[in-house]
């Protein structure tokens, strides 16, 4: 599947109305705690590839996300599997995989017909949007619908950014 992602900082609550206003169905708040990990025979950050074990309310998941595939959004193939945390970080480990660093947020998640919006709130970081559809394939389509939901909730393309939050906290 293809993740076709996009991100802005944005204020919370200025949000949250405009959310309700559209008529965003709200789903519910998710805690995340994210540990990345980087290989031992290439380097995610030059390969902008991502590895990730996330666990949220007891249920970890194993993510692989792969290179971003355009200039504009954070689109990219992902394959996500959910796993024992503490066996697969153990068997990362084993493999010569490494900690590259930690993402703790609150998310707040809402639905607007299949288009995903959260509110992430990223310790050491600040509060951002996140608009999100999943895909069979990369489509200009799907990101222009993106980009017309966050025109809606006033926030331009020229705002958006597209450095994760892990590549945001390392540069800190």
């Amino acid at each position: 599947m293809i993740e076709i992602e996009i991100k802005a900082r944005a204020s919370h609550e200025h949000l949250k109305k405009m959310l309700s206003g559209m008529g965003a169905d709200f789903i519910g708040v998710e805690n995340h705690s994210d540990t990345y990990y980087n290989a031992p025979h290439r380097d995610f950050a030059q390969t902008d590839e991502a590895l990730r074990i996330r666990s949220v309310n007891g249920r970890s998941v194993l993510t692989y996300k792969g290179q971003k595939l355009d200039t504009i959004s954070k689109t990219r193939e992902e394959f996500e599997t959910e796993v024992d945390g503490t066996n697969a970080r153990s068997i990362l480990l084993a493999l010569g995989y490494f900690e590259s660093g930690n993402v703790s947020k609150t998310r707040e998640i809402f639905k607007y017909d299949d288009i995903t919006i959260v509110l992430d709130s990223v310790e050491g970081l600040g509060e951002f949007v996140e608009v999100e559809i999943v895909a069979e394939s990369d489509s200009d389509i799907s990101k222009k619908r993106l980009f017309d939901c966050l025109e809606k909730l006033r926030i331009r393309q020229e705002d958006t950014i597209r450095t994760s939050y892990l590549e945001m906290l390392l540069d800190l």
